[in-house]
């Protein structure tokens, strides 16, 4: 096998890696706790704009 085929597949290889561990991230989602504070910061925000 030549370097540069070797080199090739080894690309290949950690692309898919790649791939495979940013899908299961994004397929994890977001937890409930995170949600849980974004909506108490879209609440504190929303009652800031009613008090200018």
């Amino acid at each position: 096998m030549s370097g540069q085929k070797q080199s090739k597949q080894s690309e290949d290889v950690i692309d898919e890696s790649l791939r495979r561990v940013y899908q299961e991230a994004v397929d994890e989602g977001i937890p409930d706790r995170f949600k849980s504070l974004l909506e108490q910061l879209k609440q504190q925000d929303a009652e800031q704009g009613k008090g200018k």
